[in-house]
């Protein structure tokens, strides 16, 4: 049974609708105003055109008059060309589905539309990624004419949420339709749309300016001035887009929570944020998988049925992390989202559409609107073939890939062995509780280290606690490192939110202060445990006559922590020195450039050569690898000539430096999973 609740209307919402229709009016009156000085500028053309051609009719007069005419239509060609544009919804990637076909999923939005009170979609699409989503074709009169919405509901997301989360879903996009204040929402958008083409999207306006102007130098001359009129109508507009933008996103993120509530009053508040929570991993999860069979396509592998090793990779995760899983699906929290990420920094993002998940969440808890006991079945349930559909939409994924030999399609077992073994290869073991996953072994000086009582319970070392010790550093650093920007004026704000207190911009310093002393308190804390995790080891090694293997492999591991941050600086000042590359610039700006990108690749080729020969990185480098190094560094190579970008050397470059760096990354990872893959081996043996 749906609820029928009404969602009520925050105050914070009455106030961005107010200030968004108080831009929408802002931009109709400079815009009247606009087209009131192009019809003036027009009249005054024309009429000066007729003048000089009856004071003396010749064909130089005849020509000023024409092209004073051309000047005034192409100004209002610009201020009225968007009325005729048309912005459709690419459904090539989409299939349509009817009642007929699928007649308890019609039903069940049935259900929906009648719960929020808003008209059924006009059409319904099915997509293959894990989204929802209501669209459709519009143009400037659709903020004066009723237009019916298309529903699009991805089969990722289907396969990723029980029927009554995707109740909640769908009723959250229904809810941005269900209530009349909502439509301003719609009315921004246009303006926005508006003023985007004027300022944007001006192929086909160019084509014609040019093409009047391409008429003779007359028409050229006074072509030129109108596209000087247009700029600065442009100039104009952008101030107004400035405006308009910054209330019609500060509405949006109001308009996500307001459709949170519609959909909350429908489901409970429960449904909509367990799927809210899950989403990112759903879609991490349908991506790790398209990765999967993206690098098998060389070997002609694919599947039959994407959507089942998407599940298969959600629940492994999920295990991983020590997740509950009910009806197959994953159960995340906030806690658990926010792990690893402990700032405690709020600087507000104007010109965000979507609130973040975490504010959403918090809302909804807020609203406590209990659920009613709807069905928790898989919402694949509501199709009357679910693995034919998931199937024909796998076949339809990779319907664009062309393969050199004939086609090998994994079953699931294949997967899920090459997934596991892949996964598990790439990681610590779980021993560990991801407390190296993001930070080094430390720094230990084995001279000054003495033994200490050692901890009586190893677990203690790698807990949750010692865990947040770490993520809590992190967190602080970038808070740290954002406040100085702030300091140094980068961040052109008033204030922001520090663990929940407003802080102004110009007290930025002394908070900085505070959390550098806190930062320091962390570290030594981490540094303490470090060390204990070092002597509780060495100490296993020692009982077992491997001492001097552990303390060798651990003093190599800081050795190459070392060389990694100094070698992977070359790589960064390529990256630098070749930015200028995708950028528009002139001829001697890219000679000048050239020249400083040399001068670096000279020491980057020389890095390639060390690494090409010693023996730490040897077992990481590939064949392909190697043969791309030895043509890279065979010659050297040109990037620009006959002012044109030569894209097949740039390549070579590119290539060169991606591998360095996954080369660098690779065997420092190898080499830390070989110590603490020592470690547990010393833990086994005990």
């Amino acid at each position: 049974m749906t609820q029928n609740y009404t969602a009520p209307v925050s105050a914070t919402f009455k106030k961005r609708t107010t200030n968004a229709i108080l831009s929408v009016i802002f931009f109709f009156i400079v815009y009247l105003a606009l087209i009131l000085s192009g019809i003036a500028i027009t009249v005054l053309a024309g009429y000066a055109g007729f003048m000089i051609i009856a004071a003396k009719p010749m064909f130089i007069t005849i020509m000023i008059g024409a092209g004073l005419l051309c000047m005034g239509v192409l100004v209002l060609v610009f201020l009225f060309k968007f009325m005729f544009v048309k912005h459709t919804v690419d459904r090539s990637h989409l299939i349509e589905i009817t009642r007929e076909e699928e007649p308890k999923l019609f039903a069940f939005i049935d259900e929906i539309v009648s719960a929020v009170k808003t008209d059924f979609p006009k059409k319904i699409y099915l997509s293959s990624e894990v989204n929802a989503s209501v669209f459709y074709d519009s143009t400037f009169w659709s903020m004066f004419l009723p237009i019916k919405k298309n529903l699009q509901i991805g089969v990722g997301l289907i396969n990723s949420v029980s029927e009554v989360e995707l109740k909640a879903i769908l009723a959250h996009e229904f809810g941005h339709f269900s209530q009349r204040s909502m439509k301003v929402g719609s009315y921004v958008y246009n303006v926005n749309q508006i003023i985007h083409n004027m300022l944007y999207d001006n192929n086909s306006y160019n084509s014609i300016a040019n093409s009047w102007g391409s008429v003779n130098a007359y028409f050229a001359f006074f072509a030129t001035i109108a596209i000087k009129i247009v700029e600065g109508i442009q100039w104009v507009l952008k101030q107004v887009y400035s405006v308009v933008n910054i209330n019609y996103h500060a509405l949006s993120r109001q308009m996500e929570f307001h459709a949170d509530a519609v959909a909350a009053s429908v489901t409970g508040s429960k449904p909509l944020i367990t799927s809210l929570l899950r989403l990112d991993l759903a879609d991490h999860s349908f991506n790790a998988v398209l990765d999967y069979y993206g690098k098998k396509i060389s070997d002609s592998v694919t599947t039959e049925n994407i959507y089942s090793q998407q599940s298969f990779v959600m629940n492994f995760i999920a295990a991983k992390s020590k997740l509950e899983v009910e009806n197959n699906l994953p159960q995340l929290t906030p806690d658990f989202l926010s792990r690893y990420n402990k700032s405690k920094l709020v600087i507000e993002n104007k010109w965000g559409t979507h609130p973040s998940i975490e504010d959403r969440v918090k809302e909804l808890e807020k609203l406590n609107i209990k659920s009613n006991g709807e069905n928790n079945s898989l919402a694949i349930g509501l199709f009357k073939d679910g693995e034919q559909l998931q199937n024909k939409f796998t076949n339809k994924l990779f319907s664009a890939v062309t393969y050199s030999n004939e086609v090998v399609f994994h079953e699931n077992e294949k997967f899920f062995q090459e997934y596991e073994n892949d996964f598990l290869s790439n990681s610590f073991n779980d021993f560990y509780n991801s407390y190296y996953d993001d930070k080094n072994l430390g720094e230990i000086d084995f001279d000054s280290v003495l033994p200490e009582a050692l901890i009586s319970d190893v677990n203690e070392l790698f807990n949750n606690s010692s865990v947040d010790l770490v993520y809590n550093s992190i967190s602080l650093e970038r808070d740290i490192n954002t406040l100085k920007q702030i300091v140094d004026g980068n961040f052109k704000i008033k204030s922001f939110s520090y663990n929940g207190h407003k802080v102004l911009s110009k007290n930025a310093k002394e908070l900085i202060d505070e959390l550098e002393t806190e930062l320091e308190e962390i570290k030594d804390q981490i540094t303490k445990n470090d060390v204990e995790i070092y002597l509780y080891f060495l100490n296993l090694a020692k009982n077992q006559n491997k001492k001097e293997e552990y303390k060798s492999n651990y003093a190599e591991l800081q050795k190459m922590d070392k060389e990694f941050d100094v070698k992977i600086d070359y790589f960064v000042k390529m990256i630098n020195a070749s930015e200028f590359m995708h950028q528009v610039n002139t001829y001697d700006v890219i000679e000048k450039n050239m020249i400083l990108l040399k001068r670096e690749e000279d020491k980057f080729k020389k890095q390639i050569e060390e690494m090409l020969e010693n023996k730490n990185y040897s077992n990481v480098i590939t064949i392909e690898m190697k043969e791309l190094f030895t043509k890279y560094l065979s010659e050297d190579w040109v990037y620009f000539s006959k002012n044109e970008y030569l894209n097949e050397c740039l390549d070579v470059m590119s290539k060169a430096m991606s591998n360095y760096q996954l080369i660098l990354s690779k065997s420092f990872f190898e080499k830390k999973k070989d110590l603490l893959n020592f470690n547990i081996q010393l833990m086994k043996i005990k």
